[in-house]
């Protein structure tokens, strides 16, 4: 075999928003782009904010010296200076330079902190509905996931769920709020509640547990929203994020990751972290963006844009029949499939050009996910479609 058996099984396991996009390819051959509504895709649609653009002209314009070279693996210091500055703001502690490392994005951050605390062998809980990568980020590094899942009616923390599922091999716990696929902000009351589990947890089996918050929709949040930060809830917690979403720079893998100044040994667990993201391949984020977001840490795209998708969508479909949370922030519907087999009812969709993500494919049978950071006119067009699925499901 040409790759590993192991991979093999991964790809086949993980192929959904790839089978997706190929129909997607293939339907718009056939019946013009206008005609088909792909909600397959977290690719953010609308463009960085106007600061973005200023700065990236002045940038080019007077080049400081050494812009390309090389520097600190952990990132440039004015770089996790302004970083750790709006940390220190959200979080009401003293976050520093120190505590931050910048990363090639969101993923290159989980990857880093993972193989940083990661034994073989050891498990990592991560939160059903989940992002699909998680598994396989686990893996890469010698870990067991370990997949809990959250209210089925709300997709809120289960405390219950989770003690239960700490044992002595538990090194770390991952959370991602808003949540990809629900949309779900986990509130300050709920990070305190863990925050405690896990600090009784930890006096009991005399063992470190990591709280990893995965974070790259914070800024996304509605109707007056605010994603609390972690920071002052667990002292043993890792922010890992990127600029993907809030910038919409998502081809630009551009982020970080922040270790609580309060957290066990931090020193230690940011040295090991600096280390990993140098031998892991990454050796440090890409130098123009590091300079790009250190001025831009309280910007951020039109949220008033998703928010109108969001209600537009959400209404039409719960109008319609379909059953689902109304999501706090990020860009994703969760609706319940109308039908047992979320499989089944994704390729019904296609029938009517509308391209889905099955629940399956984030650890959830019976559930579905619809990106809607796409064009509003898509969704307005595409509503008459999800009428002819509605009726043709029996809702």
């Amino acid at each position: 075999m040409a790759i590993a058996a192991k991979i093999q099984t991964f790809i086949e396991g993980a192929s959904w928003i790839r089978k997706m996009f190929e129909e997607g390819e293939r339907l718009r051959a056939v019946h013009g782009a206008d005609n088909v509504y792909d909600f397959t895709l977290g690719n953010p649609n609308i463009e960085p904010p106007a600061r973005y653009d200023e700065e990236f002209r002045r940038l080019a314009a007077a080049p400081p010296l050494g812009m390309h070279r090389y520097m600190s693996n952990a990132g440039y210091q004015e770089t996790r200076a302004a970083v750790a500055e709006v940390l220190s703001e959200s979080s009401g502690l003293q976050v520093t330079a120190a505590n931050v490392v910048m990363t090639c994005g969101a993923s290159g951050a989980l990857n880093v902190v993972l193989k940083t605390i990661l034994n073989p062998g050891e498990e990592v809980i991560i939160l059903t509905p989940h992002f699909v990568e998680y598994k396989f980020y686990i893996d890469n590094h010698g870990g067991v996931p370990r997949e809990v899942w959250t209210d089925p009616e709300t997709f809120q923390l289960d405390l219950q769920a989770i003690e239960n599922a700490i044992s002595e091999k538990t090194r770390a716990i991952i959370i991602n709020t808003p949540n990809n696929p629900t949309g779900v902000i986990y509130p300050a009351e709920s990070l305190q509640k863990l925050g405690d589990l896990v600090q009784r947890k930890e006096r009991e089996m005399e063992r470190q547990i990591n709280v990893i918050s995965d974070e790259p929709y914070a800024r996304i949040a509605y109707d007056g929203m605010a994603v609390p930060s972690i920071f002052p809830f667990i002292d043993n917690a890792v922010i890992v994020t990127s600029h993907s979403k809030d910038l919409a720079l998502p081809g630009e893998r551009i982020g970080y990751l922040a270790a609580n100044p309060r957290m066990t040994h931090v020193e230690l667990f940011m040295e090991g972290a600096i280390f990993c993201n140098r031998t892991l391949g990454f050796v440090n984020a890409p130098a123009l963006l590091q300079r790009l977001v250190a001025k831009l840490q309280r910007e951020s795209v039109d949220i008033g844009e998703y928010r109108q998708k969001r209600d537009l969508l959400y209404e039409g479909l719960t109008g319609l029949g379909f059953s689902m949370v109304k999501p706090d922030g990020a860009f994703y519907l969760f609706p319940r499939s109308p039908i047992a087999d979320d499989v089944a009812f994704v390729r019904l969709a296609q029938k009517h050009h509308i391209l889905l993500v099955p629940g399956a494919g984030f650890g959830a049978p019976g559930y579905f996910r619809i990106a809607y950071c796409v064009d509003k006119g898509m969704i307005e067009r595409s509503l008459p479609a999800w009428g002819a699925l509605a009726r043709e499901v029996g809702l």
